[in-house]
């Protein structure tokens, strides 16, 4: 979530058969192929999504934006045609705002925040935990709470509880966007509050709103040391003992609930390695009362994705990229780092930060407080959306550059690859599985060109030959291949 301009230097290739794809932009590669293993399995996808803060907030009232992100039709927006993306995940932010004093104490604004990043929050003070009385305002943060229903009419099926920061009034300095020095800023008697406060909305939203959260996560990039009195947004770090407590009783509020079925997901770092660095920090009643292992994917090209991967297959966690984003609008980015992700992280869901924000950032950008013309990451992200959909099971591309997965009901296989540097041929071969269409059969291909050209365009001019297929892939280039009637 914490804005850095990510400057990719190199973008990595995997060797394939005799050959090395591109790595680095203007390296000239040969012809190459990739052979597809449907024998290495990474499980059952789960699905797609973004964050509802801050756009929602704005935009939450436009059935345009909902139709484009949670919709897979054809959606008309500012005099264009677009696919729509289909994400079936949303998170929703539970609020550190409030601006009703408590006993003559108010909460302390940090200079450099905007109106756009301060979400109403519920509990308006710490006199009642009783979600009835006047303590609690359940009609804030009206616009968030409305695209998360308009998601849900849409077909969204899984929603993420999150929390940016406490309540300001559990706050050391009454600043819901971090300490002075941006070090723990939740005062310890408010350990067990900042619980209550989460259960106490996801148990609200079941008996109220009509949504089951599928998961709760107390915190948001608590690694970092950026969450300062003077920042831009809502933000608290957390020490990985603080924390600790904070899960222990997140999950015995939720449990005093009924709501014991809600998994504790945790704990959103910043980066790969200080996600594994917390996970190896924990005791093992916490890591039993965590469902869920949350990380984001502000580390781009870095890290080791592999290692935690490893540690949370040995304690038997999934793992979400519950956030990803950067300023590249090209999509390029996108693409390079969700195939590290799939190819070395193996989550079973990715989720993207601000589906509407301004420049590169967003998939929609923000102009003048409004949204603005799509960026050609939208198109790009729409190649792995669009096509790898929840109950698909994601199998070995063959390389870091191609990702499949497989439909056992409709028998389909879904490839989805990115060509870097220089155009070239790629040929992808299917000899592995265990049935395969005829000769001549038809492969449906989508493109998008992210230097300029196509943009998620069909194309009907692919076939099998035998056990292979090949297409032209132009420098930079994102393409997306359907064979159906596949038998694993």
């Amino acid at each position: 979530m914490i804005r850095r301009r990510q400057i990719l230097r190199s973008l990595l290739a995997a060797p394939v058969g005799a050959a090395v794809l591109a790595a680095t932009e203007g390296t000239a590669s040969a012809d190459t192929w990739t052979t597809l293993n449907p024998a290495t399995s990474w499980g059952t996808w789960e699905g797609w999504g973004t964050s509802l803060c801050w756009w929602a907030k704005a935009f939450g009232d436009r059935s345009d934006l909902a139709d484009l992100f949670f919709t897979r039709g054809t959606v008309a927006y500012q005099g264009q045609s677009l696919p729509g993306l289909g994400l079936n995940i949303v998170r929703y932010n539970a609020g550190a705002t409030d601006t009703t004093p408590i006993g003559g104490e108010t909460m302390q604004r940090s200079p450099n925040v905007g109106d756009a990043r301060l979400i109403e929050g519920y509990w308006h003070n710490w006199y009642s935990a009783d979600p009835s009385s006047d303590s609690w305002n359940w009609y804030a943060d009206t616009n968030q709470r409305n695209m998360m229903w308009a998601a849900r009419d849409r077909g969204v099926n899984q929603f993420e509880l999150f929390s940016n920061s406490p309540m300001w009034w559990m706050c050391n300095n009454h600043n819901p966007s971090g300490a002075d020095d941006g070090g723990d800023n939740l005062q310890s008697w408010n350990h067990q509050q900042h619980a209550v406060y989460l259960a106490t909305i996801a148990r609200y939203a079941h008996d109220h709103w009509g949504i089951d959260f599928c998961s709760v996560e107390p915190f948001n990039e608590p690694d970092g040391t950026w969450w300062k009195s003077t920042g831009t947004q809502e933000g608290c770090h957390f020490e990985v003992a603080t924390q600790v407590p904070v899960v222990n009783y997140l999950r015995a509020e939720l449990n005093s609930r009924d709501l014991g079925w809600m998994p504790v997901a945790a704990s959103d770092c910043n980066t790969y390695d200080a996600a594994l660095n917390t996970w190896n920090g924990f005791d093992a009643t916490t890591r039993g009362n965590i469902g869920r292992i949350n990380v984001h994917g502000y580390q781009g090209t870095g890290g080791r994705r592999d290692l935690l991967y490893d540690a949370a297959a040995a304690a038997g966690k999934k793992i979400w990229n519950s956030e990803y984003g950067e300023d590249d609008g090209s999509g390029l980015s996108l693409a390079t780092n969700l195939n590290l992700d799939l190819r070395w992280l193996h989550p079973s869901a990715w989720v993207y930060w601000q589906a509407v924000d301004g420049g590169g950032w967003g998939l929609v950008q923000e102009t003048g407080g409004q949204p603005g013309p799509v960026n050609t990451k939208y198109f790009v992200l729409a190649q792995y959306t669009r096509h790898i959909r929840p109950g698909m099971l994601l199998i070995d591309g063959g390389n870091g550059n191609t990702v499949a997965a497989y439909d056992p009901g409709a028998r389909k296989l879904v490839i989805v690859a990115t060509n870097y540097g220089t155009g070239q041929w790629i040929d992808f071969d299917l000899s592995r599985f265990g049935a395969i269409p005829a000769d001549g059969a038809a492969v449906d291909r989508w493109c998008t060109n992210t230097g300029g050209g196509d943009l998620y365009a069909y194309h009907q001019d692919t076939v099998l030959h035998g056990t292979r297929f090949w297409s032209w892939f132009a420098p930079n280039t994102v393409q997306t291949f359907e064979v159906n009637g596949v038998s694993l």
